[in-house]
């Protein structure tokens, strides 16, 4: 054979370090009329004694969906949850230690359980979203660990969008509610007032989207009001609009 042979590998180990993938949870509910963010107090470095959204590191023999439930479960004891994935984080030096990728989930739940920090977070709590996502406060990882800032605002911002448009909304609700206690959530979340009225025809001028369950409540006050569940239909058409974005 005449020439030089290439004898170099087409993958050579040496020039791909190796990348940790991690899984984090962003879950919201409302909590005394505000929304909010299930947080830990990181018990280690780095970040040690900062909070942080719930997460860590994928097990060789686990799916990512997987890996998010354990870790969830391991940091404050919360079980149960639906999951769906919100996005990925992979910007370099994201995470000092070595060169990290999350996959990222997130859940709504109406009811928030008990939650106790274990695993490596030191303490598991609810707290409300303004708190950390506030536009006057610095860009600062000792108040939220690594980019969890950006990511849990890019999770409340995807709960606003889906409230436009779909049934996410009762996701916040018991199984039974009122329309005022439905359209109190959108006011949470959204950071708005909603005329009562408008808002009455929209949610129940889509066919399917609300099922009366023929009872009654006057938990609200006032007079009677009629109780609905989730129906089959989970696409508001026409959607409700915010009335301006929110700025956290």
């Amino acid at each position: 054979m005449s020439g030089t042979e290439n004898t170099d590998s087409p993958y050579d180990p040496s020039k791909y370090p190796p990348i940790a993938v991690t899984v984090d949870v962003v879950l919201l509910t409302i909590q005394d009329d505000s929304l909010s963010v299930l947080l830990v107090r990181r018990g280690q470095e780095p970040f040690k004694g900062s909070y942080a959204l719930p997460g860590g590191f994928v097990q060789p023999d686990e799916t990512l969906a997987a890996a998010a439930a354990r870790e969830l479960e391991e940091e404050t004891g919360a079980t149960g949850m639906h999951l769906e994935q919100l996005g990925t984080y992979g910007d370099p030096g994201r995470d000092p230690r070595m060169r990290v990728v999350s996959v990222v989930y997130l859940a709504l739940i109406p009811n928030p359980p008990e939650v106790t920090g274990g695993s490596d977070a030191e303490v598991a709590e609810w707290s409300p979203v303004a708190s950390f996502l506030d536009a006057t406060l610095p860009e600062d990882p000792s108040l939220l660990a690594f980019d969890h800032r950006r990511i849990l605002r890019d999770g409340v911002e995807r709960a606003r969008g889906k409230l436009e448009y779909s049934g996410l909304a009762t996701a916040f609700c018991s199984d039974e509610f009122t329309v005022g206690e439905l359209r109190r959530v959108y006011e949470i979340v959204w950071g708005v007032e909603l005329d009562a009225r408008n808002f009455h025809r929209k949610v129940t001028g889509t066919l399917g989207f609300l099922e009366a369950t023929g009872e009654m409540t006057t938990r609200g006050g006032g007079r009677p009001a009629q109780l609905f569940k989730r129906g089959a239909t989970q696409t508001l058409n026409p959607p409700i609009l915010r009335p301006s974005p929110t700025v956290l």
